[in-house]
């Protein structure tokens, strides 16, 4: 090669050389979007080379540190990454928020890469870079929030699906999130004046440290700056000064407990579905926090909107789930009034699914001296094990009343068997028909067929309840083979006597044996009828806990009372 060749640097003094070298490194640098930064032992930060975004951060003065630039919210993270680093003399990168300079409450995503540089006396100084990375920030806060709605299923309730959203923006994006459920959709702000705009309460997400909410009764009214964000459909953005919010425009609830909360700010966001407002949520920032900007308001709305899926598809199973039960409560007749006689009866709709079964129960008088009583289940839990309920029920209705009191409950259930099998109806029905007469010395005679369904219970007034089987298994249900053989039971239900009829909902739950459920009913029922309580109170007092049910419940009882 040749002296002239320019990758062989030609023979200059080391200063000269030095200082070549840094003039193009400054070039360099200055032509890329990192800054180059330096921080001596003491803590002193010295920008080396660069414009870049350090030329936009905020610089502290004699009496601050760096460290008061970095978010609220990542000052504790950042102050232990930072010490750990120090600690084992390790490279730090991450992403932290810093304040931009000149502006009290605006902070900006920056990438810090660093390293440590042991001099000669083994102290450590700092040599790292800062590079812009908030669109990189909020591109995958965007995306990761946006899956996390996409995955969520339509809830059981609207309520359910509320809260999922608030868990995915706190405490990432805001301090406390309160969603209220707009009564009618935007139609709720009614009026010229809004006044009878009203919103239902729904579940909230709060960071830890805040103030719980006040109760708010079903119907609260909304302030005026509410009501025209869900009127407009827009989103709208409080920023509050020192001291929290004036007041004006929100509601009093609302502005005693931002105040409360030390809030800095409020985004209003509707929840749009189908066009129509069903929601309006507001999410705020406290506790000192800078107050949501725009570009934050920007990605709320993106992952509120993401809702409107989730949410559009609960409503549906809502709306489905309330025509069934409208549907299956026309079919439970209240009980007849039965000289002798106290009847009781309830339906309980699962609690922990948008589904809606097939239990019924019915009683019909057959004559002065006698009663039909039947309880059953459809297999399914939709629109169609409800509509099935329906049809076999009348058609057990009619059969008994065209049958008469002498009928035997077994006869009556295998032409009940053939007719739905004909019909090509549900696949299988498990249900209980019994008869009972007066008898003249007092009480009642019992006379039952069970196919396939839990045996009813009898509480005898001065003896431990028992249930009512025969010798063997129960009979099988309907709709599983073509002309069985059905039995009749017969019992006796004396003065003060309690009969109990009840569908599967009341003694199956998952991971638990069946047998031990039926023997805790036996106790339970037990223990309540020593208790004199009154009928309806009983039958109430057999329902396991809330969080325990997980099908539906129909309960049909019956007491022998004196004779008038």
């Amino acid at each position: 090669m040749s002296g002239d060749d320019p990758l062989v640097p030609a023979a200059e003094g080391p200063a000269v050389n030095e200082e070549r070298l840094l003039r193009r490194y400054q070039a360099l640098m200055g032509a890329v979007p990192q800054s180059v930064w330096v921080m001596s032992p003491g803590g002193e930060v010295t920008l080396l080379a660069g414009g870049g975004i350090a030329q936009k951060l905020w610089h502290p003065d004699a009496d601050t540190s760096w460290m008061d630039a970095v978010h609220p919210k990542d000052r504790d993270w950042f102050q232990r990454a930072w010490r750990g680093a120090t600690r084992q003399r390790s490279p730090l990168d991450t992403i932290v928020r810093v304040r931009l300079d000149g502006v009290l409450d605006r902070f900006r995503h920056i990438k810090i890469v660093a390293a440590p540089v042991v001099d000669g006396d083994g102290e450590v100084e700092w040599v790292g870079t800062a590079t812009d990375a908030e669109e990189h920030w909020r591109s995958r806060m965007r995306e990761k929030l946006l899956a996390r709605m996409a995955a969520v299923p339509a809830a059981h309730d609207l309520s359910e699906a509320f809260l999922t959203t608030a868990a995915a923006v706190v405490p990432e994006l805001a301090d406390a999130v309160a969603i209220f459920r707009v009564r009618d959709g935007v139609q709720a702000v009614g009026g010229p004046s809004g006044a009878s705009a009203a919103a239902l309460p729904e579940r909230v997400g709060l960071a830890p440290g805040l103030p719980a909410l006040p109760p708010l009764d079903a119907g609260f009214l909304l302030g005026p700056i509410a009501r025209r964000a869900i009127e407009g459909q827009e989103a709208r953005l409080l920023v509050f000064p020192p001291g929290g919010p004036t007041g004006e425009g929100l509601s009093d609830v609302s502005v005693r407990w931002l105040r409360e909360a030390g809030a800095t700010g409020v985004a209003l966001l509707p929840v749009v579905v189908d066009g129509r407002t069903v929601a309006l949520a507001t999410i705020a920032t406290c506790r000192g926090n800078p107050p949501p900007d725009e570009a934050d308001l920007s990605l709320l709305r993106d992952v509120f909107q993401q809702m409107s899926g989730p949410l559009r598809r609960t409503m549906e199973l809502q709306s489905i789930r309330g025509t069934t039960l409208a549907l299956q409560q026309s079919f439970l007749a209240p009980p007849p009034s039965v000289e002798g006689l106290a009847i009781a009866a309830l339906y309980h709709p699962a609690d922990s699914a948008a589904e809606v079964g097939g239990d019924w129960y019915d009683a019909v008088r057959l004559s002065a001296d006698a009663l039909a009583l039947s309880i059953g289940d459809i297999a399914g839990h939709d629109l169609e094990a409800a509509t099935a309920m329906g049809r076999v029920n009348s058609i057990l209705r009619g059969l008994a009343y065209d049958s008469g009191p002498a009928a035997s409950p077994a006869r009556t259930l295998s032409r009940l068997d053939r007719i739905v099998q004909a019909l090509d109806s549900p696949s299988m029905v498990t249900v209980v028909h019994a008869i009972l007469h007066r008898r003249a010395h007092g009480g009642w005679r019992i006379a039952l067929s069970n196919a396939g369904h839990p045996p009813p219970l009898l509480i005898p007034a001065d003896a431990p309840s028992r249930f009512l089987h025969g010798l063997t298994a129960p009979d099988p249900p309907l709709c599983v083979a073509d002309c069985l053989s059905r039995t009749t039971l017969h019992a006796d239900l004396r003065k003060g006597d309690i009969l109990v009829c009840y569908t599967d909902g009341l003694v199956e739950t998952p991971d638990s044996d069946i047998a031990d459920n039926l023997r805790r009913l036996r106790e339970r029922s037990d223990a309540l009828a020593r208790r004199g309580l009154a009928l309806p109170s009983l039958i109430r007092g057999l329902l396991p806990s809330p969080h325990h049910r997980r099908d539906d419940i129909a309960v049909i009882a019956l007491r022998a009372e004196p004779d008038a």
